[in-house]
């Protein structure tokens, strides 16, 4: 007889991960999306009112009217009156996931794995008690100085790993384990040139690491000593642990998240600094084990929320590890779904900035973070001079090898467009700042205003075209309606288009002051700022080669009116309703008296 098929551990949590209920249920249920759930006629009984709910963040159904709910492998039991096992199997199948075969050996390797599992709790639960100890006294130092008080100690499992060769062997096998489990489950070391194993964390401050079921499976060590090496030392690969694959705190991070369709985890370098975090109201922080992100690891995040936020450290090693791991990111890039990243300054980790500038601080440079096609970017535009179209092409070269990796067709094709707009903008730039400056070439051979240096910020893009139709009023003419309909990224730069073509006239136009003026009188400070703060610049000619760069330029910001079936302007933001609605009548009547005068031109010629 063959022994029973045991499923391994975490076999059914990882394929719960990997399906999403609607997509199953919805096979057999016709569901409507009704906010951050989905909603339909109950497949149990004969109802005319929705009552069976679908939520996809938590995994569940439930139906109202019947009373019955749980989890797709038991609605799939009960649909297709399939037995655990049978369930399971089906969906294995469509998830692309295979149950290992019955045998004595699969059994032999489950309880093995058990014993690991129990010597790594016993660990952790040793160290607890060493940090509490006499021994732990500088541990304890340590902590209360990064401001950890003592009853949050536990909250994180802390603990502290005696400095001594043999103790934490000497207790765990006490607990009943053998020497090659110690071993196995990292927590001892073997001599190469044989010898006595010894332990493999010695004076350390440990931070246990969890498997995303909260098995405790290995362990991470800070040193206490200024010149201990290294500073950081993490288990070694186990059967139960492969750092690659794992995230610091992630179970307790998801589950401070929540099922939500907007937003992700934050994604940082240390374990101080997601403690630090978690302290300072960011619970939803996890870290890699000092390695750069994987693609493991980025479909843990993905799996807890669809735009996580890597935060590095504001130097440049920080800004090198956000450049690889956009390597990583970029193949698995879907619609709605991307990772952003918050660059920190003055070369401040989040721990730093928390206790010198308060949780408040970390919120506004989180709120601040930047999506993956800007950071793409920059990297790209920063890596050498594109004075000459040579280095132009190498530009656009290295732009479109990136979005190549990129596997989904629809995101593809938008991050092309995208950086193709932000080349040709940024290099419309540079030539007027050439024009507008009396600098020397540098050895590159640019001449670059030093206030334009990389163009603008990534919130206001297309500052630099609406501050020019303000300049030289005659751009607001010729380009009236692409200026009109266009989408601006930031808001400010919509307000102060929005007052330029509220207030513009084709004999006088209007200056930068009047501008601000009235968009303070709005309430609009940023706005008025960034107008009053941009460079000045020499007044593009009327009808010349500057007046159609510029016109190209603004073409990818505009959006035609009738690809609105409801006839409205599109547009992210307008100074005020009333700026929207006057702009749209514009728009419309100076298409009408465009039409008339080319009506009577046309009589004029006929006559």
């Amino acid at each position: 007889m063959n022994p029973p098929i045991r499923i391994p551990d975490g076999f059914v949590d990882e394929l719960k991960a990997r399906i999403r209920p609607s997509d199953v249920i919805g096979r057999k249920v016709k569901l409507k999306k009704q906010g951050k759930e989905w909603v339909g006629l109950s497949p149990f009984t004969n109802e005319k009112t929705p009552s069976f709910y679908v939520n996809d963040q938590k995994k569940i159904f439930k139906c109202f009217s019947s009373g019955i709910g749980g989890d797709v492998i038991s609605f799939v039991m009960e649909t297709e009156r399939l037995s655990f096992m049978e369930a399971v199997e089906k969906l294995a199948e469509e998830a692309g996931m295979s149950l290992p075969k019955a045998t004595p050996e699969s059994q032999e390797q489950y309880d093995r794995r058990q014993r690991l599992y129990g010597a790594c709790e016993a660990a952790a639960a040793y160290f607890e008690s060493c940090l509490r100890a006499p021994e732990g006294a500088e541990a304890r130092r340590y902590l209360e100085h990064r401001g950890l008080r003592p009853d949050r100690w536990a909250i994180y499992r802390l603990g502290y790993s005696p400095d001594d060769w043999r103790k934490t062997i000497e207790h765990l096998k006490s607990n009943g384990f053998s020497m090659s489990e110690i071993i196995e489950a990292g927590l001892a070391v073997e001599k190469d040139g044989g010898g006595e194993p010894y332990d493999r964390f010695r004076g350390r401050l440990m931070f246990p690491i969890e498997d995303p079921r909260g098995h405790v499976i290995a362990f991470g060590g800070r040193a206490l000593q200024p010149d201990a090496k290294p500073k950081y030392l993490n288990s070694s690969d186990t059967p139960l642990f492969h750092k690659s694959r794992v995230l610091y705190r992630y179970k307790a991070a998801r589950e401070a998240f929540g099922g939500t369709e907007e937003g992700g985890l934050i994604v940082c370098e240390g374990y101080m600094d997601v403690i630090a975090l978690s302290e300072a109201g960011f619970a939803h922080a996890v870290a890699p084990l000092g390695t750069a992100l994987t693609e493991d690891q980025l479909s843990l995040l993905w799996r807890a929320g669809p735009e996580p936020v890597l935060c590095f450290d504001g130097d440049r090693a920080g800004l090198g590890a956000a450049y690889r791991s956009i390597e990583r990111a970029l193949p698995g890039l879907q619609p709605g779904r991307s990772v952003f990243f918050c660059l920190l300054s003055d070369g401040m980790d989040p721990d730093d900035l928390i206790r010198d500038k308060g949780p408040g601080a970390m919120g506004k440079a989180l709120e601040g973070a930047l999506p993956l096609v800007e950071v793409l970017w920059r990297r790209e535009r920063d890596l050498e001079p594109v004075d000459t179209p040579e280095r132009q092409a190498g530009l656009e070269q290295r732009l479109l090898q990136a979005a190549s990796a990129i596997q989904n067709g629809a995101v593809k094709s938008a991050y092309e467009r995208e950086l193709k707009a932000r080349m040709r903008d940024h290099l419309w730039q540079l030539r007027a700042a050439t024009r507008g400056t009396n600098s020397a070439p540098n050895r590159g051979g640019r001449v670059v205003a030093p206030a334009l240096r990389g163009g603008p910020p990534a919130k206001t893009r297309g500052l630099g075209l609406v501050v020019r139709a303000v300049d030289s009023h005659h751009l607001a003419e010729v380009g009236f309606e692409a200026l009109a309909v266009a989408e601006f990224p930031d808001p400010d730069v919509s307000a102060i288009r929005d007052a330029l073509i509220s207030q513009n006239t084709a004999d006088s136009g209007v200056d930068r002051a009047a501008l601000s003026n009235h968009l303070e009188s709005l309430g609009k400070s940023r706005a008025a700022e960034l107008l009053t703060n941009y460079p000045d610049i020499p007044e593009i000619p009327q009808g010349g080669s500057e007046e159609r760069e510029w016109l190209i330029a603004l073409e990818q910001y505009a959006r035609l009116e009738g690809s609105d079936p409801a006839g409205r302007i599109p547009g992210e933001a307008f100074a005020t309703p009333e700026d929207a609605r006057h702009r749209h009548r514009l728009v419309s009547e100076r298409r009408a008296r465009t039409a008339r005068l080319n009506e009577a031109a046309e009589k004029a010629d006929q006559n």
